[in-house]
């Protein structure tokens, strides 16, 4: 468990870069047929299935509007002020991602500008399990609501009497959500895709799950249902150097690890003969999990994800930034005093926390940042959820009889060279109008 990898050749990087690998043998089979029960047989389907993997079947689906409102006094009121400061730094930093129109006229006559138009109806699918993430909720509704999405439909797994987790509601009722589906697993991913007897059909689908429902929004995505992305398992990337302090290090490595089993800790160290070695920065972080480990409460899922782990000295930090690039990590800590220097060298993560005052708990509540993150090393190409994700882009452009007598003959000239007469002929007669004096 705790083998220390030293200065590992760049030919053995990409085995230690290898994340969990899930054994999904038929699950594709499994999950479509569960989609397309789902296509044919709507709510009933997402009932029988919520009874068969989650031993709750309730008459109605819906949360109605004064349970959603009810939360508000049942939940603890020190969570309520938690979340509500949460919902302040969120809606803070998000506020700020939304563009103005910017007009740019590119030859005289012709203006080109964007607009970023909402994407209208979105489902968002909060796992409600063992941990109900209401944290999600707030990640993924508040840039909603930001960006303009009119219609947002939350779907999320309720507990075996039915009811959904009081946390989750409460977000749902300081947002002003008011369609909350009682529906997990595949079969809400399949009900927000397609629609049901009284779920209405969706543009867009986001949030995490496990690996049915990651399943499950691949093989709709193939089908044409658009996605935030394809979630893997939760990873964490620690670089110490010899000014991190290994006690957080440790907190923070243990807790990404309780995610579940299947998520990845890893951490590289560098040689500072000045302060401390490689070697030496990582047996005082083991030292430090082994003290801190038998007071956590998941124990036993801790235990089974840092079999998982990857604990390695690099000779210097060009190389460490080479190889945490590579790995594109979907949170990167940076554990030392020069951290806000050393972030110029991160091409490739999902979300970067500076210094060894900033844990990655923190980007998970209540920091602003987004904790919908790329994982799997998906932070080479995409980023993590924004309000960006929540509208598409148009772009439009107006051209007055300056403009196209400024770019008509380019125009002309290069629909020409490819051949495409008619498109030549939409500016030809346009500028014989303007030369007869008839424009």
């Amino acid at each position: 468990m705790n083998e220390i990898i030293i200065n590992p050749s760049r030919t053995e990087w990409p085995e230690l870069m290898k994340r969990p690998q899930i054994s999904s043998k038929d699950l594709d089979a499994t999950i479509l047929e569960i989609i397309n029960t789902v296509r044919q047989s709507g709510d009933e389907a997402v009932k029988e299935y919520s009874q068969k993997f989650h031993d709750f079947a309730p008459e109605n689906l819906w949360v109605t509007e004064a349970e959603i409102a009810a939360s508000a006094k049942k939940i603890d009121k020190d969570l309520k002020k938690a979340i509500l400061v949460a919902k302040r730094n969120i809606e803070k930093f998000h506020k700020r991602q939304v563009e103005k129109v910017k007009k740019i006229e590119t030859t005289n006559g012709v203006v080109c500008w964007r607009k970023s138009v909402p994407i209208e109806k979105v489902g968002l699918y909060i796992p409600g399990g063992s941990a109900p993430l209401f944290s999600t909720l707030l990640m993924l509704a508040i840039p909603a609501k930001i960006a303009g999405c009119n219609h947002i439909t939350v779907t999320t797994p309720a507990n075996k009497s039915g009811d959904v987790d009081v946390a989750i509601l409460f977000v749902a009722h300081i947002l002003g959500l008011k369609r909350i589906y009682k529906g997990g697993g595949a079969q809400a991913i399949a009900a927000l895709a397609y629609g049901t007897q009284t779920v209405e059909k969706v543009d867009k689908i986001f949030g995490p799950g496990n690996q049915y429902v990651t399943c499950a929004k691949k093989l709709v995505n193939i089908d044409g249902v658009a996605i935030d992305m394809l979630a893997g398992p939760s990873e964490l990337a620690v670089y110490a150097d010899g000014t991190c302090v290994p006690e957080f290090v440790a907190a923070d490595l243990l807790s990404q690890a309780e995610h579940g089993a299947d998520s990845q800790v890893v951490l590289v160290a560098v040689n500072q003969p000045a302060y401390r070695t490689g070697r030496q920065i990582i047996e005082n972080v083991i030292r430090k999990i082994d003290e801190q480990l038998p007071l956590l409460a998941r124990l036993e899922t801790i235990e089974k994800s840092l079999l998982n782990k990857r604990f390695l000295v690099i000779e210097n930090e060009e190389d460490a930034f080479e190889f945490l690039n590579n790995y594109a990590p979907e949170h990167l800590i940076i554990a030392s005093d020069n951290a806000e220097q050393l972030s110029q060298k991160v091409c490739n993560a999902g979300s970067v926390f500076l210094g060894n005052l900033s844990p990655e708990s923190a980007g998970d509540y209540a920091s602003g940042t987004n904790h919908s993150l790329p994982t799997n090393g998906l932070a080479r190409t995409h980023s993590g959820v924004s309000v960006d994700s929540f509208v598409k882009k148009i772009t439009f452009q107006k051209i007055d009889k300056k403009g196209i007598e400024n770019i008509g003959k380019t125009v002309e000239k290069m629909a020409a060279a490819e051949g495409l007469a008619a498109h030549k002929n939409a500016v030809t007669i346009r500028l014989k109008k303007i030369k007869d004096g008839k424009i």
